[in-house]
């Protein structure tokens, strides 16, 4: 597969490039250290505001949501009495 480099934009192949879609260490490095200084960041929220503005704990009702879907079903080590 060809790709162009995210950082310098130099043509890169997979089947070629073991540092692919970076075209070398040095760009690979170069945008990890893009990461750990906050230049990039995920758009999109880690939690949903109207969570806080309710006072719930964030990610609590996709907690609930997802003990609710395993309901029923049993640990391998469960025992039945």
């Amino acid at each position: 597969m060809k790709h162009r480099c995210p950082i310098c934009k130099t043509s890169t192949d997979s089947e070629s490039n073991s540092d692919f879609p970076f075209c070398s260490e040095r760009c690979r490095e170069r945008d990890l250290g893009n990461w750990a200084s906050e230049k990039y960041v995920v758009s999109e929220p880690v939690f949903d505001m109207s969570e806080l503005a309710a006072g719930e704990t964030p990610g609590a009702r996709k907690a609930e949501d997802e003990a609710e879907d395993f309901k029923g079903f049993r640990k391998a080590d469960d025992t039945i009495h």
